[in-house]
């Protein structure tokens, strides 16, 4: 038996439709600002923890649609249960994109790399450049050669080292093939620079190259690592998901809450069937 059998009852379910409608639109909204937070966050645990409140949110908008289609279909408010049904056929779609955008941006890669860039691997250049400072050359005759190659090897890895910013921040394969190309150049300059010193320093220098080679090799292991996070670009590419395609699902699903909510408001007593 349909709802509208009593005026009364029919009245108060119709206040309860009006009233879930109004925070299926509250925690929609909430569900796209937290996951919006999760691929703006600058740490791990925030990413995660904003990535968990939005699947909460989401959860609840789905718990919602339910409840209100029950009660529409209750009320025989077809006009209604098409306006639901065009929501949540809308929102269907926002969830399966928002659910990659977090998985994307929970992983953090693009941190993770910049992280290993101006850390750790800034560590190991530094160590690579204090190594070679000290080292003396064999003779009076090799002295402008040592400083020389001194000043080209610690060179090459700051120029590896200047390119690693760009490419966590490309989002272009063949951008960032070419720099991996470049940073290749810049290793083979540095090595060819360890070579040559090895044979016109004094042998007393000896371990600050070995030292400085040391250096070289954890530096370029590091280099490695960021390029694979770099590589993967997770926040790079949840962020332009969010920008470029989540945006418009936003947009038409509000554009359909606000369809349904209006029509609602404008259902009273005229609006509710009655049976003798």
């Amino acid at each position: 038996m349909a709802i509208g059998c009593d005026v009364n009852t029919a009245l108060e379910h119709l206040s309860e439709a009006r009233q879930i409608s109004a925070e299926l639109n509250v925690q929609f909204t909430k569900a796209s600002d937290a996951s919006n937070r999760a691929v703006m966050a600058d740490t791990d645990e925030a990413s995660v923890a904003y990535a968990r409140e939005s699947e909460q949110a989401t959860l609840a908008v789905q718990k919602e649609i339910d409840a209100l289609r029950a009660i529409l279909q209750g009320l025989e408010y077809s006009d209604e249960i098409r306006m639901l049904d065009e929501f949540a056929k809308r929102f269907a779609e926002y969830r399966e994109l928002d659910r990659r955008i977090l998985d994307l941006a929970v992983e953090n890669t693009n941190l993770k790399a910049q992280r290993l860039a101006f850390g750790p691997a800034q560590e190991a250049a530094d160590a690579f450049r204090d190594a070679l400072e000290t080292v003396e050359p064999a003779g009076p005759p090799n002295a402008w050669q040592v400083k020389a190659l001194v000043a080209s090897a610690v060179t090459t890895v700051r120029e590896i080292q200047i390119l690693q910013a760009p490419h966590i921040a490309d989002a272009d394969d063949a951008v960032m093939t070419r720099m991996e190309k470049r940073m290749a150049t810049s290793e083979a300059g540095a090595r060819a620079a360890l070579k040559t010193l090895s044979g016109i320093i004094n042998p007393a220098s000896r371990p600050r190259v070995a030292a400085a080679t040391a250096a070289l090799d954890r530096f370029m292991d590091l280099n490695a690592q960021v390029i694979v996070l770099s590589r993967r670009n997770t926040n790079v590419r949840s962020l332009a998901l969010s920008l470029d395609h989540k945006r418009p699902l936003i947009e038409a699903c509000e554009e359909s809450l606000h369809t349904l909510r209006n029509s609602l408001a404008s259902r009273g007593f005229t609006g509710i069937r009655r049976r003798m």
